[in-house]
């Protein structure tokens, strides 16, 4: 990537987990239609359905995270947010009965820290979730976000034993000065225990979150992290750019702009990153992430049935992703609805029998044909444009063709190779809520 390029095209945009992208919500649904919208999908007998659930609480603060987390130093709390966790989930299964007739695919938890609970608390949650649901042992994927700092052998073993076979290790960098100024020091021998706990016991995907972009990261840095990592060979690896938002997450004030890497470093510790991954066999799956050959989301993206939703690439499509928790989105093809972001707030709602919304959107019908078009340009780099997008996206896309990222041809729309690290900049070629509005700065993180 020139440098040229990298100053041109690195520019404010969404990453795209969803169409509209949530700044861009508008016709709000009640929770009465989002029930009934729910619960007409739930009448199709070969539906596919999952299941997040968010817990917000962390032990301390790291300074670049951008998340809805609630910094917690007891665990007094605990017993009060699992009960309004099974709380929701209960009005769900009073409101929509029919959501029993269908083969739970996946369980993820999310956070926050979801190891914030202790084995017994996380044993109790996904028993209380689980005990009313059909799960298929031969074709159930269960998976956790965890923190090694905070996560123990115990905790790992209650989730197994429960049909997890996941774990996502937030990792970010094992440089000590960058850990000092993100306020998270985590040695590599406490990463390699928990990586290698969680293969003794029996997990089948261990995977690793770096990020670059972050204060104090240089070349020699970042290509010690990576070597690290590969030496514990994680299954996956994201590969996020720090998604630099202090308006929303003032603890990013809490380093300094000088302490941040200059753009022109920035690209160069992605490029050395992604150089790194792939000729160590690590395949590009795309937006952020990688993966070992033999790794679903390879097989997934080589079949064409490669998936993207808010969390990421995924092997799986789902018709329903139910979201529990503070701040959690759930989404059906044509409807997405997020709880409150408040823990207090979310906690009173649901245990007065109430869905605690906060937002959503209601999509039309020109929104569920863009948003399957982005999904493909996501997963695939390239899509089929309908007659009447040809002109207005050639239009937006015509320095990209002329520095060779896109290539359009009749009707098709294809990212070169040097254009896939500018996906996301390309997919707004097709978002109209962005060529109706032009986006303030402070809206979206840089796309690189």
């Amino acid at each position: 990537m020139s440098h040229s390029l990298f100053e041109k095209y690195n520019i404010p945009s969404p990453r795209y987990t969803s169409y509209p992208t949530v700044p861009h919500w508008h016709d709000k649904p009640t929770p009465t239609q989002w029930v009934n919208n729910l619960n007409g999908h739930l009448k199709d007998s070969c539906l596919k359905w999952a299941l997040y659930v968010h817990i917000p609480f962390c032990k301390s603060l790291c300074h670049y995270c951008g998340c809805n987390r609630e910094i917690k130093k007891t665990h007094d709390h605990d017993k009060n947010y699992i009960d309004a966790l099974i709380n929701e989930f209960k009005i769900y299964l009073k409101n929509s009965p029919d959501i029993r007739n269908h083969t739970l695919k996946t369980l993820h938890l999310g956070g926050g820290t979801p190891t914030f609970f202790s084995a017994k608390h996380l044993g109790l949650l996904i028993d209380s979730i689980l005990e009313p649901l059909t799960i298929d042992p031969n074709d159930f994927e269960g998976s956790i976000e965890v923190d090694p700092r905070t996560t123990s052998r115990d905790q790992l073993q209650v989730l197994f034993d429960r049909g997890f076979n996941r774990v996502s290790l937030g990792v970010q960098d094992f440089n000590k000065n960058v850990q000092g100024l993100i306020n998270r020091e985590q040695s590599f021998e406490v990463t390699e225990k928990v990586t290698l706990t969680a293969r003794e016991i029996g997990y089948t995907s261990v995977n690793f979150d770096l990020i670059y972009g972050l204060p104090g990261q240089g070349l020699e840095g970042i290509e010690n992290t990576i070597e690290k990592s590969l030496l514990l060979k994680p299954d996956r690896i994201a590969l996020y750019s720090l998604a630099l938002v202090p308006w929303f997450s003032p603890s990013q004030r809490k380093f300094k702009d000088s302490d941040l890497p200059s753009a022109d470093l920035k690209r160069q510790l992605y490029e050395r990153s992604r150089e790194m991954l792939t000729s160590s066999g690590y395949v590009d799956i795309g937006m952020d992430h990688f993966a070992l050959p033999s790794d679903k989301l390879t097989v997934a993206k080589k079949n064409h049935s490669l998936h993207r939703n808010f969390m990421g690439y995924t092997d799986q499509n789902y018709d329903i992703m139910l979201g529990l928790g503070a701040s959690s989105i759930s989404e059906s093809p044509d409807m997405y609805f997020q709880n409150l972001k408040d823990v207090k707030e979310y906690e009173s709602k649901v245990n007065s029998q109430e869905l605690s919304f906060f937002n959503g959107h209601q999509l039309s019908e020109e929104d569920k044909k863009i948003k399957k078009q982005i999904l493909k340009l996501t997963t695939r780099f390239e899509v089929e444009l309908e007659e009447s997008q040809i002109a207005p996206v050639t239009q937006f896309l015509s320095s990209y063709i002329k520095d060779n990222l896109v290539v359009i041809d009749g009707k098709k729309l294809s990212i070169t190779t040097p254009g896939e690290p500018f996906l996301r900049n390309i997919c707004s070629s097709l978002d109209e809520y962005m060529q109706k509005n032009t986006p303030p700065s402070r809206q979206f993180s840089k796309s690189i």
